[in-house]
């Protein structure tokens, strides 16, 4: 499945932009929660009372600032209004995006994650927790009002987890449903990242999860144009920590130097439509379970690329052999 994340800081354009995309035949849609931008469950609530089939899903919500317990009730909300479309991913994030906004230490981030994973999951999956980590503590039962529950478990909403190194892919593959990446090389998912994830699936003895691929597109022929974009927009992540540990095990050692175009090379699948739709499916076929195409926005009309995003995302799927 080839679905689509289309950026915005407005609500309302969510909403208009994912109807958009169900129109348009894109089986998917996903939206990053964090910060001061609208708050994206309370946006797919919105947007699933508008649309029918379209699957949602977070890509990620930032574990520091939500509790596992509050999250599962906005699981269980989507899962009534959207019943088997909503999908929730978690992630830790990284440190200059936690510790200045949320006032708290950024620290172990996956033990951070393991932990909020397991709240979430056991609440959805079985109605009830009782667990006592060092950055979650809770005891809850499904209901808990005067009224008895009546929701039925598993509450069917699959809960992933976002991944860069390959102990967050072993992460997912004991644990999750799936593992869902950011500017990673299709290369290290495929060669690193999914055999961890298929490993730690079998010493679980589990079913292997799903592997999203988040992959940078960009609708130009003027390939330099979109090594200037795609430098501009996703550059920055060379700097970061978290990234360039990644970046180094996927073979780029100098992410902000010397690798640098390479890297975003990489990182950025640019050509006709024709050329990326093949892209695409070919990252399907050597593993991925799902592509998020994230545009790469080389003009000033970012609403027709939103529109040329949508029509490569439901062509791609088509040639693919992808059912939507």
């Amino acid at each position: 499945m080839i679905g689509v994340y289309i950026p915005s800081t407005d609500a309302r354009s969510f909403i208009d932009n994912i109807k958009q995309a169900e129109a348009a035949g894109v089986p998917s849609f996903w939206l990053t929660t964090g910060g001061l931008l609208p708050d994206i469950p309370t946006v797919f609530a919105a947007a699933a009372m508008v649309t029918s089939k379209i699957k949602l899903g977070t890509s990620i919500t930032q574990t520091w600032p939500r509790h596992p317990v509050a999250l599962a009730s906005q699981c269980i909300a989507l899962s009534q209004i959207a019943p088997g479309r909503f999908r929730v991913g978690l992630g830790a994030s990284h440190q200059p995006a936690v510790e200045a906004m949320y006032g708290v230490k950024y620290e172990k981030p996956l033990t951070n994650l393991r932990e909020h994973l397991f709240v979430l999951t056991e609440l959805l999956r079985k109605g009830e927790v009782d667990f006592a980590g060092a950055f979650v503590k809770c005891t809850a039962k499904l209901g808990g009002g005067p009224l008895p529950s009546t929701i039925p478990v598993p509450i069917d909403v699959p809960v992933m987890i976002s991944a860069l190194r390959p102990a967050s892919f072993r992460l997912a593959g004991e644990l999750a449903d799936g593992a869902i990446s950011w500017v990673c090389p299709w290369n290290y998912l495929r060669d690193v990242a999914l055999v961890e994830m298929k490993k730690a699936a079998v010493e679980a003895n589990r079913p292997a999860p799903a592997l999203v691929a988040h992959v940078n597109v960009c609708l130009t022929t003027d390939r330099e144009a979109a090594r200037e974009a795609a430098r501009a927009q996703i550059g920055r992540y060379g700097n970061l920590v978290n990234y360039r540990g990644m970046f180094e095990w996927a073979g780029f050692a100098d992410p902000t130097g010397a690798d640098q175009d390479r890297l975003i090379d990489t990182l950025c699948v640019s050509g006709s439509e024709a050329e990326v739709s093949e892209r695409l499916a070919t990252i399907i076929h050597e593993g991925a379970s799902e592509i998020i195409a994230h545009p790469i926005y080389y003009s000033e009309d970012r609403a027709a690329e939103n529109e040329a995003t949508l029509k490569l995302a439901a062509r791609a799927n088509k040639e693919a052999g992808i059912k939507v």
